[in-house]
């Protein structure tokens, strides 16, 4: 079963979507609460977390799984994209998961930018979490947003201005906003303090964050790395993203 329902914390409204086994429905509280976190351009509403989220409640009794929409991603009502924010709403839905459905652990499963933010959030605020699992983990995001910025768009972040980026959503971005990724790269900082609860796995055919980048980074943390031969970095293949959802359910249960 799944429900949408926004999380209202701190002035903000947090759109979300909980699933749950058919069996949980009327449950309120869990012991286990995933929190899933999108890619940048993307939104809760993908097809891989509905399958995440049925699967592992459907295997696991007592699981709970709980995604949301960035700002400025999906549903969510604002329209400039910062990264203070999006830190913030990752503080507001773990608090939620804490101490409104009394989770005794939460775990974490991002992808991309979703895992930039995660990496970023560990360093900056402190790890909240039982295990995390990332695939594809945008480890070079600001290189790879800027590698898709056109001369002209670069222009005008060099003039003050605002620029529009993004897929089928556009969201405002400016020059503090790539300041700000730059300020964090998550190669310089060690995470050896996390790697015992933490999995990265990653398709060998990613077009926007190369793997070795990824493996790299794993490597010189000692954080059990996954390669997924032939994905690509949406997993769009449905064997894919099957092994992966498989391989992270066990990692979590485990």
């Amino acid at each position: 079963m799944e429900k949408h329902f926004d999380i209202n914390r701190g002035g903000f409204s947090i759109r979300s979507r909980l699933i749950v086994n058919d069996n949980d429905k009327s449950t309120r509280t869990f012991d286990d609460v995933v929190i899933v976190t999108h890619g940048f351009g993307s939104s809760k509403e993908t097809a891989g977390t509905l399958h995440f989220g049925e699967h592992l409640t459907s295997k696991y009794k007592g699981f709970a799984v709980i995604a949301f929409d960035w700002p400025c991603h999906g549903m969510d009502a604002r329209k400039k994209l910062t990264i203070d924010e999006c830190l913030t709403y990752l503080t507001l839905v773990t608090e939620y998961a804490k101490e409104v459905m009394k989770a005794k652990r939460v775990y974490n499963y991002s992808s991309s930018f979703g895992g930039y933010l995660t990496l970023r959030y560990l360093i900056e605020k402190g790890d909240p979490f039982t295990k995390i699992a990332l695939r594809c983990p945008a480890v070079c995001m600001y290189q790879s947003m800027m590698s898709y910025l056109s001369e002209d768009d670069k222009n005008k972040l060099r003039k003050g201005k605002e620029i529009s980026v993004g897929f089928e959503r556009k969201m405002k971005v400016d020059q503090s906003f790539f300041d700000s990724l730059k300020s964090f790269d998550v190669m310089k900082h060690e995470y050896f303090d996390f790697a015992d609860s933490m999995l990265i796995i990653h398709g060998t055919k990613d077009e926007m964050i190369p793997i070795e980048e990824s493996r790299r980074f794993a490597e010189n943390n000692v954080i059990e790395f996954i390669p997924v031969e032939g994905a690509n970095h949406p997993f769009q293949n449905p064997d894919h993203m099957a092994l992966a959802i498989h391989k992270i359910i066990e990692f979590f249960h485990g």
